[in-house]
């Protein structure tokens, strides 16, 4: 019996591109206002580079994005000249404009009635590899908890996230459900942590791992009462 169904954020829930947009305008914004110095020298193809360099230094950092923005920001300004002990405390306050934006999201048409009608008959969790905050949107009621890749330090498609989903709730594997619209990191890895999924997927391939792929949320109710 199906008893939870967790639910990838991002693209799933709601388009990730307005808030992302809004949420790098902000943090850019006040950079600008601040330190001019830190932004004006580098394009962005230079700051993709520079956040891969990060990377390849710093690789624990992969699992953990908002700490990884920050130290990114960090960086940034300690290069331009900014003193340590400043540049980690204005980088902290750019991170903070730019997620105060992140949390301020587009939702799908269907995710609100969708997950009102769900939430009648199942506990509704939210699994992501972002850093947004399903407490801080439209759909916190919904929810009875959420993770970030950040909590456990691994991102989907590593099976840990789901692993503490499972826990957190108390089920087993054959009482939770995911959701999402990444066949690697949502499908995948469900499968990784032997869990059911369903894929959210505008591609007219079925998928060969998931046990059903939709194309819009609004099948989902449908799709979840004839597994149960």
């Amino acid at each position: 019996m199906i008893q939870v169904i967790t639910f990838d954020l991002d693209d799933t829930l709601w388009d990730v591109r307005p808030a992302l947009m809004k949420a790098e305008r902000a943090q850019n914004t006040w950079l600008q206002a601040h330190y001019p110095q830190a932004m004006s020298a580098l394009d962005t193809h230079a700051l993709n580079q520079r956040k891969k360099a990060l990377i390849q230094q710093q690789p624990e950092l992969i699992h953990h994005i908002s700490r990884f923005r920050q130290v990114f920001l960090e960086h940034l300004l300690l290069d331009s000249g900014v003193a340590p002990a400043e540049a980690k405390e204005a980088a902290l306050q750019a991170f903070a404009e730019f997620i105060a934006r992140r949390n301020d999201v587009a939702l799908f048409e269907h995710s609100l009635p969708v997950l009102r009608a769900l939430q009648q008959h199942y506990v509704l969790a939210a699994l992501t590899n972002g850093n947004a905050d399903v407490t801080k949107t439209p759909l916190a009621r919904f929810f009875s908890f959420a993770l970030k890749a950040e909590d456990v330090g691994a991102a989907k498609p590593e099976p840990d996230l789901f692993w503490a989903a499972m826990t957190r709730a108390g089920v087993s594997a054959e009482q939770m459900i995911h959701v999402g619209d990444s066949h690697e990191h949502d499908i995948i890895g469900a499968q990784a942590a032997g869990l059911r999924s369903i894929w959210l997927s505008h591609d007219p391939q079925p998928s060969p791992v998931a046990i059903h792929t939709i194309q819009c949320l609004s099948e989902l109710p449908g799709v979840i009462n004839r597994l149960a």
